[in-house]
This record gives C-alpha cells, sequence and structure tokens, in this order.
C-alpha cells in the first residue's frame, strides 16, 4: 500500500464510524437520509469522486419501491445515495450479516437504515415481516439482487431470487439503477492517482409492476440498459 491509500483507509475507518454514531441519535428518515448523503459526499469528494445522475426526473417522490442495482464495489451505496439526494424517497439496504458485524461498516451499517439478511437463517420469516413494517411506513427497499459484488469481469452477474419474492409481498413498483462506470476500477484508479478527478455515471430506468412477471427480472433489466448477456 502507499502512502495515500493507508492515509484514505485510516481516514474512511474514522469517517465512517464518526457517521455511525451520529446515525445512532437518529430516528428521522428524512435527518437520516440528509447524513448518510452528507458521509457519501464526504468520502467520494476525498477520493476525488464526483457522480453524475442520469434519469433523475424518472423518480416519482415519495412513492415506495424497491430499488435494484448492480453492485462492483464497496463504494456503491455512496453512488446511490446520489442518485435521491434531491427526493423524498428513504430506502433501507439489505445487509449481509458479515457488514453487521464488520470493524469498518458495522456501526454505520446498524444505524444508517439497513435490515440484516442471515443467510444461515432457514426461517426467513421475520426477515420479511421487518420489511413489511418498513414499506408500511413509507419507506423503501434498497437490494443489490446479485448477492455480492461481481467480481467476473462482466456487466452483470447472475441475479438472485428474492427481489421479485420482495416486491411481490409488499406490492412495490421495482426501480432499476446502473452503475454505469466500473466503480471497482474507478475506485482502484482513484487510490494510485488521488490528484486525479474521477466521475461515475448512475443511470435511473423506469419504474416495473411488480405484477408483470412476462420476463425475469434479470432479463427486464438487462434490457433496460442494453446489457450483453
Amino acid at each position: 500500500m502507499n502512502f495515500f491509500q493507508i492515509k484514505m483507509a485510516i481516514y474512511a475507518t474514522y469517517l465512517t464510524n464518526k457517521y455511525g454514531l451520529k446515525l445512532k441519535k437518529i430516528s428521522d428518515s428524512s435527518e437520516k437520509k440528509r447524513v448518510r448523503f452528507a458521509y457519501a459526499k464526504e468520502l467520494l469528494t476525498a477520493l476525488n469522486i464526483t457522480v453524475e445522475v442520469k434519469g433523475r426526473e424518472k423518480l416519482a417522490d415519495g412513492k415506495p419501491c424497491l430499488l435494484v442495482s448492480n453492485h462492483r464495489s464497496i463504494i456503491d451505496p455512496l453512488i446511490v445515495e446520489h442518485a435521491f439526494d434531491k427526493s423524498d424517497i428513504f430506502g433501507l439496504w439489505v445487509s449481509k450479516e458479515e457488514l453487521y458485524n464488520s470493524f469498518f461498516f458495522g456501526l454505520f451499517t446498524r444505524n444508517g437504515g439497513s435490515i440484516l439478511l442471515d443467510r444461515s437463517s432457514k426461517q426467513m420469516s421475520s426477515f420479511f415481516k421487518e420489511i413489511k413494517s418498513h414499506v408500511k411506513q413509507g419507506d423503501s427497499i434498497f437490494l443489490f439482487p446479485e448477492g455480492t459484488r461481481n467480481k467476473e469481469g462482466t456487466n452483470l452477474s447472475e441475479f438472485k431470487d428474492g427481489a421479485q419474492i420482495i416486491a411481490m409481498k409488499n406490492r412495490l413498483p421495482i426501480l432499476p439503477v446502473y452503475i454505469r462506470t466500473n466503480s471497482d476500477e474507478t475506485l482502484k484508479a482513484s487510490l494510485k492517482n488521488s490528484r486525479q478527478p474521477l466521475q461515475i455515471t448512475i443511470e435511473i430506468g423506469d419504474y416495473i409492476d411488480y405484477k408483470d412477471r412476462s420476463v425475469g427480472l434479470e432479463v427486464a433489466y438487462r434490457k433496460m440498459f442494453n446489457l450483453e448477456e
């Protein structure tokens, strides 16, 4: 690791836990949203990365939805936050147990607005019950349907089945967003040369009716963003 990488690792850990403590004291969702965006902006600014959002006008403000996004880097949630900084949509991230217990992300994940997905559990009823409770309060659900970061070097990896089940159970319109720029490569480039300004583009697609089962979600997502198999 070079000096900048070491400095950024220390700074990012400090910043993530600092905002995690802030979020612990906040119960209002709109205030949580504001603080989450402030964190995302501060950390990406330190990395000299800006975010371009295309299709922002497609967002239906205040309307709960199930957001689905591709996933290639640990900074993807920060990128997605930029798509919603001017909207009334507040989403809870579906998060893995590793993030809840992480020294780096744990405090922020637990307090920032998330729903724990315990894949080792044989009973998923509490998971779906928690989602339903938040949706009734007007919150959206944010999800990476690939299940984990895509390290295959492709535009998209295979979707897991859970996204459409969540949408159906809660009658949520599905909002596809696509991080067009390879965020993992961008992060690596930033850590190699912090002086070079970098930009990541995220695209907001059209809402998909949860009742539309004419094609699978992955197929519809690929078609919307012109992604090859």
